[in-house]
């Protein structure tokens, strides 16, 4: 209950205390009656609350479940649906992949009912086949039995016969007075004698033809290969020409006060001929290779257009590499040309240098070529072995391709070679054989003697003086060169001048004068020429050091 009214002043909208209200005061007994209403008042609220959260849940479960029903149903119409159409997809997958099956199903059957069919016709030939055996056998049986009775009267009727054969006999040898080795003997003598009159006289007709023939098919083979072959003629020069592009080149050639003509000259050892001849100059040596050697360096210094005797050396030494791999690609194209691919490298290189060699003027490389080529086709007209009558033809005179050297057997060089080379026994053997009339030749070895004897002697082919003017000059330079301290020896202006290269630091001033007159000496007493030979010897004096 209240108790008392404190008055309190309330301000008014200005904020000025204007009117005085008055506020209850309560006491404990009324802050409990107050707790106690709030307390009912807040359970019958929560009552409230209660019950009608209960009614809401309630409706809404009601419709949660309503609405899961619904959803229920859908999905059971949806399932029902996709289970239909799942069928009908089953259904028809089933009738698309039974089709096929069922028609390889077909296919099986009807190749079960043709295999069963063939099998049933097999068998039945097979029966076919046993019957006919069976009736064959029944008839083999038959004839070996009508054999066995055969074969026992003709063996009874056999010693009837040489019953009576002996009884003949006997009564032959009674009669004529010999006994039957007697009479075979004789028989057989006047049959032998007779057999050796026939075959002598058939001997002696075979003999008589094959030589009316033997020439003429000879002479006919050695025509056809000559025709079948047209070589050319090859004769070797001492000269080499070498074109220049002017005329003013001449003098870098030959330099100041000669010096570049005459380190030229020294180091190469060809002669270098400079003329009014325009636009050439001639290089002049009995050696090819030598010559060949000295054309290519002069080409090499014409064209680089420094020339002085350094150069010269440099080139000199390069150009010498040069021409040995020409040498090596020269071997390997004649035997290329011959068909022959599996010569060693020692042997191409060797062969090669037969294109800087020459026999009586004529080419050897050329030569051997020749040879191989005539060889082979007069071994494919005989039905001989083609490959190696070629080879062996190739390979005839291939120990001319060393240094010459007088005196020398060249056929043994060549089977030397050859050997050392790993040809074959066959080669070996015609090579050793060649130009020797030796009964154990073989017929290949008589085709590259009559192929060699082709390519040498017709007309042409050979210079004998040419020949002879080289080895005599080979012999002037091995006279000039056998002497200590000489480096080399070269015969120039055709055997008129020997230059002679000694080492400065074996050779003084006084001992060079020494030795030109013994070379002197020396040529005078084992050469016959004609006019005056000059000997020159040449000392150079080199310094040579290196900058680092």
């Amino acid at each position: 209950m209240l108790s008392r009214v404190r008055p309190v002043l309330w301000p008014d909208a200005e904020g000025v205390e204007t009117n005085e209200k008055e506020i209850p005061m309560f006491n404990g007994f009324d802050y409990i009656v107050l707790i106690c209403s709030a307390f009912a008042l807040f359970a019958g609220g929560c009552l409230l609350g209660w019950l009608g959260s209960g009614r809401t849940r309630n409706s809404r479960l009601r419709s949660t479940q309503a609405t899961a029903d619904q959803i229920v149903a859908r999905a059971r119409q949806e399932a029902e649906v996709l289970k239909k159409n799942a069928l009908l997809e089953a259904r028809d997958e089933w009738h698309s992949e039974r089709a096929p099956l069922e028609k390889e199903q077909e296919t099986q059957r009807r190749a079960l009912r043709d295999l069963a069919a063939k099998l049933l016709e097999r068998e039945q030939q097979l029966e076919r086949k046993i019957d006919l055996l069976t009736s064959k056998e029944r008839e083999q049986l038959k004839n070996e039995q009508d054999l066995d009775r055969r074969e026992a009267a003709i063996t009874t009727a056999e010693t009837q016969t040489q019953d009576l054969v002996r009884e003949q006999s006997r009564r032959l040898e009674e009669l004529a007075g010999l006994s039957q080795q007697e009479a075979r003997r004789i028989l057989v003598n006047q049959l032998e004698k007779g057999a050796r009159q026939v075959a002598a006289r058939k001997v002696r007709e075979i003999k008589d033809t094959a030589i009316a023939t033997a020439n003429l098919e000879a002479k006919e083979i050695i025509t056809r290969a000559i025709q079948r072959f047209a070589g050319e003629l090859t004769v070797e020069s001492t000269l080499s020409v070498l074109p220049i592009p002017f005329d003013d080149m001449k003098g870098r050639i030959i330099g100041r006060d000669g010096r570049n003509i005459r380190s030229f000259e020294m180091i190469t050892g060809v002669e270098v001929i400079v003329d009014d001849t325009p636009n050439m100059v001639m290089l002049s040596g009995f050696d090819p290779l030598r010559r060949e050697v000295a054309r290519h360096t002069l080409k090499t210094l014409i064209r680089d257009g420094r020339i002085h005797p350094g150069r010269i050396e440099e080139v000199y030494d390069k150009t010498r590499s040069t021409v040995e791999e020409m040498i090596r690609e020269s071997g390997s194209k004649a035997a290329f040309d011959l068909g022959i691919h599996d010569l060693t490298e020692p042997l191409l290189e060797i062969l090669g240098k037969l294109r800087f060699r020459t026999s009586y003027g004529q080419n050897l490389l050329v030569h051997s070529k020749e040879v191989g080529f005539l060889a082979g086709m007069m071994a494919e007209m005989l039905d001989l072995d083609v490959a190696l009558a070629r080879r062996a033809g190739l390979l005839h005179d291939i120990g001319k391709a060393q240094d010459f050297e007088l005196g020398n057997d060249l056929a043994q060089s060549s089977t030397v070679l050859a050997r050392k080379c790993g040809e074959s026994p066959e080669i070996v053997q015609i090579i050793e054989t060649h130009s020797k009339p030796m009964p154990s030749r073989s017929a290949i070895a008589v085709l590259v003697e009559a192929a060699n004897e082709i390519s040498t002697h017709r007309p042409g082919a050979r210079k004998e003086k040419v020949e002879e003017y080289i080895r005599r000059l080979h012999h002037i330079e091995e006279l000039a060169a056998d002497y200590v301290g000489v480096n080399q020896a070269f015969a120039l202006q055709n055997g008129k001048e020997v230059r002679v290269l000694v080492n400065s630091g074996v050779v003084d001033d006084t001992y060079a004068e020494q030795l030109a007159d013994e070379i002197t000496s020396k040529l005078e007493q084992q050469l016959e020429y004609p006019g005056q030979l000059r000997v020159c010897i040449i000392r150079e004096m080199r310094a040579e050091s290196y900058a680092r």
